[in-house]
């Protein structure tokens, strides 16, 4: 086999791995079906690969992962206030999610990469009490909690 034979066949062998990421939209929202101040959906189920997509839906928004609350294999982003973000799911774990602004209303949202339990120290980091409360509700209708 030449090495540009071996070069397409590795190429051919990602194709369907790629051709079966998902690109998960979430909307950062003024009001959503959970309320005010809200990414919608505030759980998604994700695998390895996939994208999540932040939509700037409503002014003023943004997203950005939470102080302890990354696992292992990712580095920490903050999207810019109105702009879309895309981040890469690049490893298996839970990652927690707030809106800069309005952390303290509770704006948060949980990703599960994988089959990754919730770690234990996750709802160790430091925040405000209703962002707290936010997670907490949603790893419980996730059943994760």
């Amino acid at each position: 086999m030449t090495f540009k034979t071996m070069i397409a066949a590795s190429v051919l062998a990602l194709v369907p791995a790629l051709a079966m990421a998902e690109v998960h939209e979430v909307k950062m929202l003024n009001k959503g079906e959970a309320g005010v101040m809200v990414f919608e959906p505030r759980f998604v189920s994700a695998e390895v690969g996939d994208t999540i997509k932040f939509l700037p839906t409503d002014k003023g928004h943004n997203a950005e992962s939470m102080k302890g609350m990354l696992p292992e294999g990712y580095e920490a982003f903050k999207g810019k206030i109105n702009e879309e973000i895309d981040v890469e799911l690049t490893a298996e774990g839970v990652l927690g999610v707030k809106c800069t602004p309005h952390t303290g209303m509770g704006m948060v949202m949980v990703v599960q990469v994988g089959d990754a339990p919730v770690p234990d120290d996750f709802m160790d980091a430091k925040m405000p009490r209703k962002a707290k409360e936010a997670f907490e509700e949603i790893l419980a209708e996730a059943d994760l909690g």
